[in-house]
């Protein structure tokens, strides 16, 4: 017997989704902080998981991001070219909050007496100008060890075309120092742009040991408890990684949760024949949002940590799936401010305390709390039935506000839902709206511990095509990564002009990164024969700052008429982000980017037994009053989604429950059951 295993680490709860004999299952168990391991394997011991079985095992966890926002990296320094040691401090002048004449830019990780420089120096072709000179590195290392420096990052100008120096630095601090973590940044990007190559190195750095102390005893306690092959880890990239390579570049890790979901709705998308989706994932402490296009995922190297209206935020130049994510789930707390506007979120309480109804000492009210006073989670199967809600707590925590704001207790509850879901509609917008895509050619789908619950009340307000909800929505992160490859992604800085002429050239460089990818495979142990490749570069009009990535429509670069198919593809491109084509200027291509998949045997969804019948009648499980918001309150049929099948249909008002998620149905909705259980909620006819 064989069994998959897929766990995503979340800020509140440990989803893990099995699949055991062509059977999927799903549990949640509580995450564990800090010792997050201890949370999966529990996860596992409630899903009564022979580890010994289970020969493929997939994890995603928040453990990076979650040491740069919390600042529980290590103490950092930085080694760069001479003169260069204040990029980190100069940073970008394009300051977000422009009519605030006092703003400061973002604190550097690193202090700038531990910015250390080396003499060298390469040009903007990355030739040698100046050897390197390694004189004076004994005295920077002792000088490091007296700061009690615990990771070294290593950035030198112009390294992302040659590493030469960079190599021969970390091999002479390894051979002074061979216990200190150091990492450079031709490791991670071999991008241009110097301040976002340093922030890169800095973080990565920085990240470093805890990253890898937390893959190493994850690693160990699985083991302990038998299992007999490393862990898959997710990275930001939407593909999964070996144990190894996540641990020599940690900083891929840093969205390694989220986009597990993301690749599963794009996974579920083309299952179902749907392309279009706007893709919402809610936990209990954050919403994320991503948009698929045609079933293909958005990659930036563009990601911003912190960035907000009035924060620059720190820049990570690693392939990241791009998502907006915002302070706003089950846990997001409510407070009123000094103005007394209520508002929800960023803060939440996690899973301990948790909201009020959880009985653990929480008092102040969160969103979980007002879908619950509203009715539309139940009371009597709250957490699956392993919670038995205090509502005299959470009506108390309500009424407290509404002290405060001179209103009932109810209204309250009603702000509450109303501000997440205008602050989730905000994000949503981010994703298609400004990026020139209209949310009614898309369909929205939703997962979760919380997406049902807002789904159709976002995809009204967007005008979507209508809500998807799919098979284990509120473990759907853990669900996703049992549906996809290893990936690695290879971007490489060169400059063409986009002619026909230069066409040997951009092939010349695309052969030198797939030689690159073949060789990373081979030392993971994949056979060639399981790589695959795609390709895409990343192009402007001349004279413009910023790319549009292009997907390569073949391999085979012989055959692409690069001033004609590979051009019309970047006017549509450009005019579709940008809204104009400047059809007579020059294209240049900046980044040839290569996209490198090892296949792996993957779950394969199967379809279920259809309905005899259309009445989702067998379904039905009883009726309550719900509070959807309205004048009224309105009586709402509850079902049991385990036992909607294929082929079944009903119409809104209605509550759908299951063990993980709830799903509400406004009144004017039409449901339909798709053939795997996927649940379509149309909002318009």
């Amino acid at each position: 017997m064989t069994v998959r295993v897929a766990t995503d680490v979340g800020g509140t709860f440990t989803d893990l989704v099995y699949i055991d004999e062509g059977n999927v299952k799903a549990v949640k168990s509580d995450t564990t902080p800090p010792n997050f391991e201890q949370g999966v394997v529990n996860a596992a011991i409630k899903a009564d998981i022979n580890l010994s079985d289970v020969d493929f095992f997939a994890h995603g966890s928040t453990v990076v991001i979650n040491a740069i926002t919390e600042r529980k990296g290590v103490k950092t320094g930085l080694i760069t070219t001479k003169g260069f040691r204040d990029v980190l401090e100069i940073a970008r002048g394009n300051t977000p909050d422009i009519f605030n004449n006092t703003y400061q830019k973002p604190n550097p990780f690193v202090e700038r007496h531990l910015r250390l420089e080396i003499e060298e120096r390469l040009d903007y072709k990355g030739n040698v100008v100046t050897p390197i000179n390694l004189e004076h590195l004994p005295e920077l290392v002792a000088y490091f060890k007296s700061q009690q420096v615990e990771a070294i990052g290593v950035c030198f100008l112009h390294a992302y075309l040659n590493p030469e120096h960079e190599i021969k630095l970390v091999a002479a601090l390894k051979n002074l120092w061979p216990e200190i973590n150091v990492i450079s940044s031709h490791e991670i990007s071999a991008e241009w742009r110097e301040y976002e190559r340093t922030s890169t190195t800095v973080l990565s750095a920085y990240v470093l040991p805890p990253a890898q102390q937390y893959l190493d005893k994850l690693k160990k306690k699985l083991l302990a408890n038998g299992l007999k092959t490393d862990p898959f880890i997710m990275q930001s990239n939407g593909g999964i990684a070996t144990l190894k390579s996540a641990r020599d570049n940690p900083i891929t890790l840093v969205e390694s949760g989220p986009v597990g979901g993301i690749l599963g709705a794009a996974a579920y998308g083309e299952v179902i024949g749907d392309g279009n989706i706007m893709a919402l994932d809610i936990g209990g402490t954050t919403a994320k949002c991503s948009l698929i296009h045609n079933g293909e995922t958005r990659i930036t190297t563009e990601y911003v940590l912190e960035k907000t209206a009035k924060k620059a935020g720190y820049p990570i130049k690693t392939p990241v799936i791009d998502i907006v994510e915002i302070g706003n789930g089950g846990g997001s707390i409510a407070w009123i401010d000094a103005a007394n506007s209520l508002h929800v979120g960023p803060q939440s309480a996690g899973s301990t305390p948790g909201p009020v109804a959880y009985g653990r000492g929480g008092s102040a009210p969160t969103t979980t709390d007002a879908n619950l006073i509203t009715g539309r989670i139940n009371s009597e199967n709250f957490a699956g039935g392993e919670i038995q809600p205090d509502l005299n707590a959470v009506e108390a925590a309500f009424k407290t506000l509404a002290d405060q704001l001179n209103v009932n207790a109810m209204d309250v509850a009603h702000g509450v839902l109303n501000i997440a879901n205008s602050n989730m509609v905000n994000a949503l917008k981010l994703i298609s709206v400004n990026r020139g895509y209209d949310p009614r050619d898309f369909s929205l789908m939703a997962f979760g511990g919380g997406g049902a619950l807002h789904a159709t009340a976002l995809g009204k307000e967007l005008n979507a095509r209508k809500v998807i909800i799919p098979p284990f929505a509120g473990v759907f992160s853990a669900w996703g990564m049992l549906m996809i490859d290893l990936r690695r992604d290879y971007i490489q800085t060169h400059r063409f002009t986009l002619t026909d002429k230069s066409k040997n050239a951009v092939i010349s460089a695309f052969e030198h990164v797939i030689e690159k990818a073949a060789l990373d495979y081979k030392n993971d142990g994949i056979d060639q024969s399981k790589v695959k490749h795609e390709m895409y570069v990343d192009a402007r009009y001349s004279g413009q700052e910023h790319t549009v990535k292009i997907h390569v429509p073949s391999t085979e670069l012989e055959e692409i008429e690069f001033i004609g198919e590979l051009s019309e593809r970047f006017h549509q491109t450009h005019h579709q982000e940008y809204t104009f084509r400047l059809d007579g200027s020059a294209i240049e291509i900046v980044n040839i980017h290569l996209v490198s998949f090892g296949l792996l045997d993957k779950a394969k969804l199967e379809k279920l037994p259809a309905s005899t019948t259309e009445s989702a009648d067998e379904a039905l499980i009883g009726k309550r009053t719900v509070d959807f918001d309205s004048d009224t309150l309105v009586t709402a049929a509850i079902y049991n989604r385990e036992k909607l099948q294929p082929g079944m249909k009903f119409k809104g008002p209605a509550i759908i429950e299951e063990s993980t998620t709830t799903t509400v149905v406004l009144p004017e909705n039409r449901v339909e059951i798709d053939d795997f259980g996927g649940i379509h909620i149309y909002l318009r006819d």
